[in-house]
């Protein structure tokens, strides 16, 4: 199974930028398809983006379209999330998943059969 650690959360203001990065480990990196979520306390997990094996494709959720960049680094097993123009909203603990079922939409978390710890983003002046 990949082993994934996220890192690159913390506290900005509105506005501000942050860039998530998640690394993979505990076996040989197959470039599967990766994607982000987002839980706040109380809320189901949401979906913000997903990138395919080779990096070429892909889609966002549409509260974070035009502000968020998911992309990957297979020779590094990195997969990162440039975010930018921040919002409260944003506010969540942000979590790194490896796709596993294909016969799922992209966006659902039960289509993830690895995740991360999380890493926390909040967004407050």
């Amino acid at each position: 199974q990949v082993q994934l650690v996220e890192s690159g959360g913390g506290l900005v203001q509105p506005g501000g930028s942050l860039r998530l990065s998640c690394g993979a480990s505990g076996g040989t990196f197959s470039s599967p398809p990766m994607g982000w979520f987002r839980q706040t306390p109380g809320n189901k997990r949401e979906f913000v983006a997903v990138i395919s094996y080779n990096g070429e494709v892909t889609y966002y959720a549409d509260s974070v379209k035009g502000r968020f960049t998911i992309s990957r680094d297979n020779t590094q097993n990195k997969v990162d999330m440039q975010m930018n123009s921040l919002k409260p909203k944003d506010t969540a603990v942000y979590y790194c998943a490896v796709r596993t079922n294909n016969n799922l939409r992209w966006d659902k978390p039960e289509a993830c059969g690895s995740w991360g710890q999380g890493t926390q983003v909040t967004i407050s002046s």
